[in-house]
């Protein structure tokens, strides 16, 4: 008897579990509450944008002209740095070794002026006593000839020999630039953000996805306000403007307006993401601020609204 009823109420027991399963399944997802409320408009009619904080300067992507291994790195991340202050250095050997080759090209072009200074007093000092002679049945012709001769062909050869000098200097010049492009400098006064070398580390030139090092002049931030192009027209520079710190609405700063780009630009990804495509083209503002109102950190995203106008039938603009 138990056998009997065994199988049936396994069957009535899964049956209700499936059931139990799929109509838990079904029930919606929550949504997860927001780690720090958003910020809401100042204005009643207004222009809203994500801003991201940069030096005043901008942030400058500090490169090599040169290819290298990196000898020294002279600063590092927070030190604050004079314009033409090294930044780090390449390995110079080479350019040292050449250095000296060029050192003695030189040297050697030199001596060479003076060989050729000497064979050209030599030479004067025979066509001076040649051409002094007043008997001419004294000297013959062919020798006052080859005396003159070989006057213009020693004078020919000092302007050789100080043209050779010019070109070993030439030369040492060039090779004295190279040396001194192995040395990286800060192009104006800033702070170190950021160093992604180290010693000993293969430095390349050109354009790289991550500079070397980031410098900035932090005297000043700026946050750069992204505006979307359909609310270009509704933009005026002059207008009030407030940034709130995202995570934390209760951290907020009036904007100074600093300067506008007036060229509109596709708007770039903040996530990182090389592959993410942006279709939307923006203006970008520029506003100054007091920095010791905020925490704030180069690079960090913030809330920006700008008042507008109120237009007939134009509600604000949602961030």
């Amino acid at each position: 008897m138990q056998v009997k009823y065994t199988l049936p109420i396994l069957a009535a027991v899964g049956f209700f579990f499936a059931i139990y399963t799929v109509v838990n399944s079904n029930k919606p997802i929550p949504v997860a509450p927001a780690v720090a409320p958003p910020a809401s408009a100042p204005f009643k009619s207004f222009i809203a944008g994500a801003g991201i904080v940069e030096a005043k300067s901008q942030n400058i992507a500090i490169g090599t002209p040169l290819s290298g291994i990196v000898k020294t790195l002279a600063v590092k991340v927070g030190d604050k740095v004079k314009a033409g202050a090294p930044l780090f250095y390449l390995d110079d050997r080479d350019t040292r070794a050449e250095l000296a080759v060029k050192h003695a090209d030189l040297a050697k072009a030199q001596a060479g002026i003076n060989e050729a200074n000497a064979s050209l007093k030599d030479t004067q000092s025979l066509s001076d006593l040649a051409e002094a002679v007043t008997d001419r049945r004294a000297i013959s012709s062919e020798e006052l000839l080859r005396r003159r001769n070989a006057l213009l062909i020693n004078a020919a050869k000092l302007d050789s020999a100080k043209a050779l000098v010019q070109q070993a200097e030439a030369a040492l010049a060039t090779t004295q630039t190279t040396l001194a492009r192995l040395v990286v400098q800060a192009p104006v006064d800033g702070e170190v953000l950021q160093v992604n070398i180290r010693p000993g580390e293969f430095a390349q030139a050109g354009a790289l996805p991550t500079p070397l090092l980031v410098l900035g002049n932090m005297d000043q931030l700026h946050v750069r306000v992204d505006i979307d192009e359909n609310d270009a027209w509704r933009f005026d520079k002059n207008s009030k403007a407030v940034a709130f710190l995202r995570g934390n609405r209760n951290f907020k700063t009036d904007l100074i307006p600093a300067y506008v780009e007036p060229y509109v630009v596709p708007k770039k990804s903040l996530t990182g993401d090389s592959t993410e495509q942006v279709d939307t083209r923006v203006l970008q503002a520029l506003y100054s601020f007091d920095r010791s109102q905020l925490p704030v950190y180069v690079g960090q995203q913030m809330d920006v609204f700008i008042e507008a106008k109120d237009y007939a039938g134009d509600g604000g603009s949602p961030l």
